[in-house]
């Protein structure tokens, strides 16, 4: 028996792209997506991408029936608004929002500038990044989302931090469009988002909060950049280090942390214009490509780390996070490598 997954909000990009694994996915039979201002409509009018894939309807959130697995792709605070209905119609639940993904109400207090909507829930929600929760996930009833941000900072520096070799870092993420989502503002409008590279979040920004609870207590500075992409997320992190390594002694530490993970690769070449991680290549995978170099006249290792916004920083990562708590394979459905156009 396929196992029946539902997706409320699914008329979104995060949405669209887990509807498009689910779809493809072997284990998987996609039973209902929601959506309130697209209800009755296929969901590829929203998604042309699925004409001939799917004849399904998106439907209103309270036309759904029970399922095993839920995803919530909703925006934030709607979530936890509403978690105890959604928790009655499935046994499992897998948010791609910000709602659970601080283990604090204190921190989310902070960041996010209001009280937690629902406090009590937050302590039943694992951090639904595999790389570093795999073992809680297998257990896992419940599943939080994780910032897209986060995930390229997260993935980039856990090695490091878990070795105590941080003793400051300063990062910065340039970002594509699609990260704003498909709601439309004047700094989404052709106009004035082409062509840019624009500071949007020099301090301050929210996924700053995920940081600092998966890596630990040093001090993490980090500012975010808009640039004309559509989808990617490219770190650069400047690591100023408690020990003056030699290069070999990080390839080791990061061999050691990542040489068994299906969805990164280590990424540092002698030659061509691909030598470090690069958005471009990985649009529609599950990868997170990381890279390093050692400046040579400083305690600085500087680390880049590229991912797809919408699949290792939302959907994919959803969907890997599902095979884990479901005790199927990890990559299933998430063997696509990406492209490169020439």
């Amino acid at each position: 028996m396929p196992v029946k997954a539902s997706i409320v909000g699914g008329s979104g990009y995060a949405g669209g792209e887990l509807l498009r694994l689910l779809l493809a996915h072997p284990e998987i039979e996609v039973a209902q997506v929601t959506s309130q201002r697209f209800a009755g409509r296929f969901v590829h009018s929203t998604h042309p991408n699925l004409r001939g894939v799917t004849r399904l309807k998106f439907t209103q959130i309270d036309m759904l029936d029970p399922c095993d697995v839920l995803f919530l792709a909703l925006p934030h605070g709607s979530a936890a608004a509403q978690i105890e209905y959604f928790a009655g119609l499935a046994h499992y639940i897998v948010d791609l929002s910000a709602d659970f993904r601080l283990r604090a109400a204190s921190a989310y207090a902070i960041w996010y500038g209001k009280p937690h909507p629902n406090p009590a829930w937050l302590d039943k929600f694992v951090y639904g990044l595999p790389e570093l929760h795999r073992e809680e996930l297998r257990s896992a009833h419940y599943v939080s989302g994780v910032g897209c941000n986060a995930t390229a900072v997260n993935l980039a520096l856990h090695p490091l931090a878990q070795a105590g070799l941080i003793e400051r870092a300063v990062i910065e993420v340039k970002v594509g469009s699609s990260e704003g989502g498909n709601s439309y503002s004047l700094a989404t409008h052709h106009p004035e988002r082409s062509n840019v590279v624009r500071s949007f979040a020099p301090t301050g920004h929210r996924h700053q909060a995920e940081m600092q609870q998966e890596l630990g207590d040093f001090s993490l500075h980090f500012s975010a950049t808009a640039v004309e992409l559509v989808r990617g997320v490219l770190c650069t992190a400047h690591v100023f280090l408690t020990e003056n390594l030699d290069e070999k002694a990080f390839w080791q530490l990061y061999r050691a942390a990542y040489g068994n993970e299906r969805f990164i690769r280590l990424v540092k070449e002698r030659r061509g214009v691909y030598r470090y991680p690069e958005p471009k290549i990985l649009a529609g995978s599950n990868y997170c490509d990381i890279g390093f170099e050692k400046d040579p006249h400083s305690n600085r290792l500087v680390v880049i780390s590229a991912i797809d916004n919408l699949m290792k920083g939302a959907a994919g990562t959803a969907v890997q996070a599902m095979n884990l708590i479901l005790g199927l394979p990890e990559d299933l459905g998430l063997s696509f490598v990406g492209l490169h156009p020439i």
